[in-house]
C-alpha cells in the first residue's frame, strides 16, 4: 500500500463542538462523537459550567438535544445559576431541547443488600434520552455514585454497562469528577474514557489562575500545554496561545501621531493597524506622547480607547491639559473612552479578555495601553509577553492602531518585557543631562516598512504643547535646553558677524570697483586724446609730404618750361 493510499484511508475522529471559545481549538474541533469524555478538577474549577455549555451549544446551535444528570443540584438551582450566564435553561426544557434530571443519592449503607448496579440510573437515562431525542449526555458528578465502600471491580462492571449502553444509543457522553485519584480508584481512567480534560486552579502571589489541560484524546492530536481560561459572564473562555494565527491583511494608510514633526520623522506617520511602542525613562513624556494619538484620532471623528494602568481618567485629563491637550470634549462626545484600572485588579487572562471585549463593543480605531510595564505585578515576564502578543495580534487582525508605553530602566535600551520585536514602530524617549540641566531626547529606533529619520530630536513640553527641536551637535557632543539656547545665541552672533564682514567686503569691493572704473575712464580719455593727437600729427605729416611732392612736381615742370623757351622753334 502506497503512502498516498494510506493517507486517503485515514479517517479523522468525528467530533462535536463544545461551543467554548478556545477549547474547540486545542481539542481540534471538540469532544469525540459517540464516546466518553471525562472532566476532572477540584470544586469550583468549572466542571459543571463546561458540561452545561456543551449541552446548551448542542441544543441551540447544532440541533443536538441534551440530557443533564445532576447528583448535587436541583433543576431550579441549575436554572438560576445559568441564568446569570445568559442561558434560558427553563426555556430549553420547555422546548424539549434539554432534559435535566436531579437524582438524590442518599443511600443508607445499612440497607444495601446484594450486588450494586446502575439499573435505576439506566432506566432514568433511557426515559430522559427518549423524552427529548438526546444526542449529548452530561453526568455531574460521577464520583457521587460511589459514596459507599464497594468492590472496585463491581463498580467498574457497572460503569462499563452504563457506557456501553450510552454508546449503543449514539450518545456523546461527558462525565465530571473531582480528582484524578477518584478517577483511578473507581476505574474511570484511561481505559474507559476516550478523552480526559483536567481543569485546575492555582494561586500565585495572591492571584488565582485557572487552567485547562488535555490529558488524553484517543485518535486525535491536541494541545498538551496548560492553557489559561476564565469563567466570564457568558461562561468559560479558554485562551490558547496558539489561537492567534498570523494571517491578517495590512493597511498602507498612514495615520498621524498627533505631532507633525514626528510624522515627518516617520515619513508620513504610523501605518494604520500597526503596533507602536513608546518606551522611556521616568518623566520623559511617554504618556504625553501617547495621548497625542488619542487627540489626533478623535479630531478626525474616529474612536479611541485608552487603558490607563497608572492614573485615573480625571488625573489623565488634568495632566494632559497642562501641555495644552484638552481630552474632555472627546470624552463628552463619546469618541474617547478612558478605562482606568489597577493591574492587580485582575489576572493577566482577565485583563486580556476585558480589553478584547471592550474593543469588540466600542470598535475603536486606536487603542492606547499605558503602561504595559506595570503588568508584571500580576504575572511573570513570559506570561506578560504571551498575553501582550495575543493582544497585539488581536488588534492587528482588527486593523486597530495600538500604542503601548513602557518604562525603561537603567542603561539597557530594551524594555523589561522584551516586547520590542512585536512592534512595528519603536519610539524611545531618554533623559539627557548636560551642564546641570535635564532635558529629553526622542529617537525612532525602528519603524518597519517605511523610511524614517535616524536623528535625535529634543522633546520639549510646555503650556503650548509638545515640540520636537533639532539638537545642536558640536565638538562637545549633543547640546540641549539652555546649552542649546546659549550655543544658538553664539551661533547667531557669529553668523551676524560673518554677515557684517561679508557686507564690508562687498563695500570694499564696490569702492575698488568704482575707483578702478574712474581710473579706467581717465585712461580711456587719455588714450582718446593720444589717438586724436596721433591722428592730427599723422595728417600734418601726410600734408607736409604731399606738399613736398607737389612742390617737386611744380619745380620740375618749371624747369622744363625754361628750357623750352631758350630753343628756337622750327618753321614748318
Amino acid at each position: 500500500m502506497s503512502k498516498g493510499e494510506r493517507t486517503s484511508r485515514i479517517q479523522p475522529v468525528p467530533k462535536l463542538p463544545t461551543g467554548i471559545t478556545g477549547l474547540d481549538e486545542i481539542t481540534g474541533g471538540g469532544l469525540p462523537t459517540n464516546r466518553v469524555s471525562l472532566i476532572y478538577g477540584p470544586s469550583g474549577a468549572g466542571k459543571t459550567i463546561l458540561g452545561m455549555q456543551f449541552l446548551i451549544h448542542g441544543a441551540v446551535n447544532c440541533d443536538d438535544p441534551g440530557v443533564f444528570i445532576a447528583f448535587e443540584e436541583t433543576v431550579d438551582e441549575l436554572a438560576a445559576d445559568f441564568t446569570s450566564f445568559g442561558y434560558d435553561v427553563k426555556g430549553l426544557i420547555s422546548q424539549k431541547r434539554l432534559f435535566i434530571d436531579h437524582i438524590d443519592l442518599k443511600i443508607d449503607r445499612n440497607k444495601i443488600v446484594g450486588d450494586y448496579d446502575l439499573q435505576g440510573l439506566l432506566a432514568r437515562l433511557k426515559h430522559a434520552i427518549k423524552a427529548v431525542g438526546a444526542k449529548r449526555v452530561f453526568i455531574d458528578s460521577i464520583g457521587t455514585l460511589f459514596n459507599t465502600k464497594l468492590d472496585p471491580g463491581i463498580v467498574r462492571d457497572a460503569l462499563e454497562k452504563l457506557f456501553t449502553y450510552l454508546k449503543e444509543c449514539g450518545m456523546t457522553v461527558v462525565l465530571s469528577a473531582t480528582s484524578e485519584g477518584e478517577i483511578f480508584e473507581h476505574g474511570l481512567g484511561r481505559s474507559l474514557s476516550d478523552c480526559i480534560i483536567q481543569l485546575g486552579m492555582r494561586v500565585e502571589e495572591n492571584i488565582s489562575r485557572r487552567f485547562v489541560r488535555i490529558i488524553k484524546y484517543r485518535g486525535s492530536g491536541h494541545g498538551m500545554d496548560e492553557f489559561p481560561f476564565l469563567i466570564f459572564d457568558s461562561g468559560i473562555l479558554v485562551l490558547p496561545i496558539t489561537s492567534v494565527i498570523m494571517e491578517y491583511k495590512v493597511s498602507r494608510e498612514r495615520v498621524s501621531s498627533g505631532l507633525s514633526a514626528l510624522d515627518d520623522m516617520l515619513n508620513g506617520g504610523y501605518f494604520r493597524g500597526s503596533g507602536i511602542l513608546i518606551s522611556g525613562e521616568p518623566g520623559t513624556g511617554k504618556t504625553s506622547a501617547a495621548a497625542q494619538l488619542a487627540s489626533s484620532t478623535c479630531q478626525k471623528g474616529e474612536r479611541c480607547l485608552y487603558f490607563s494602568l497608572e492614573e485615573s481618567s480625571d488625573q489623565l485629563i488634568r495632566n494632559m491639559g497642562s501641555i495644552g491637550l484638552d481630552l474632555s470634549p472627546f470624552v463628552r462626545k463619546g469618541l474617547l473612552q478612558i478605562h482606568a484600572m489597577r493591574p492587580t485588579m485582575y489576572g493577566l487572562e482577565m485583563h486580556l479578555v476585558t480589553m478584547q471585549r471592550m474593543m469588540a463593543e466600542f470598535k475603536p480605531h486606536a487603542v492606547i495601553i499605558d503602561p504595559v510595564s506595570n503588568l508584571p505585578a500580576v504575572g511573570s515576564i513570559p506570561e506578560v509577553r504571551s498575553m501582550l502578543s495575543r493582544l497585539i495580534y488581536f488588534m492587528k487582525a482588527n486593523h486597530v492602531t495600538a500604542v503601548f508605553t513602557a518604562l525603561m530602566t537603567g542603561d539597557i535600551p530594551e524594555t523589561q518585557l522584551g516586547i520590542s520585536s512585536f512592534m512595528d514602530t519603536w519610539i524611545q524617549l531618554t533623559n539627557h543631562q548636560y551642564g546641570g540641566e535635564l532635558t529629553r531626547l526622542l529617537s525612532v529606533v525602528k519603524s518597519r516598512g517605511m523610511a524614517h529619520s535616524n536623528q535625535q530630536r529634543e522633546f520639549t513640553m510646555s503650556d503650548d504643547g509638545i515640540r520636537l527641536v533639532d539638537v545642536y551637535v558640536g565638538p562637545q557632543g549633543i547640546l540641549t535646553g539652555s546649552a542649546r539656547a546659549v550655543q544658538q545665541v553664539k551661533d547667531e552672533i557669529a553668523s551676524d558677524s560673518r554677515r557684517k564682514q561679508m557686507k564690508e567686503n562687498d563695500l570694499d569691493f564696490e569702492n575698488v570697483r568704482r575707483r578702478s572704473k574712474g581710473q579706467m575712464e581717465d585712461l580711456r580719455i587719455e588714450v582718446e586724446r593720444a589717438r586724436l593727437r596721433m591722428e592730427r600729427l599723422n595728417r600734418e605729416l601726410e600734408f607736409a609730404e604731399d606738399a613736398e611732392v607737389l612742390g617737386r612736381k611744380r619745380l620740375g615742370r618749371a624747369r622744363q618750361g625754361k628750357t623750352a623757351a631758350a630753343k628756337p622753334r622750327k618753321k614748318k
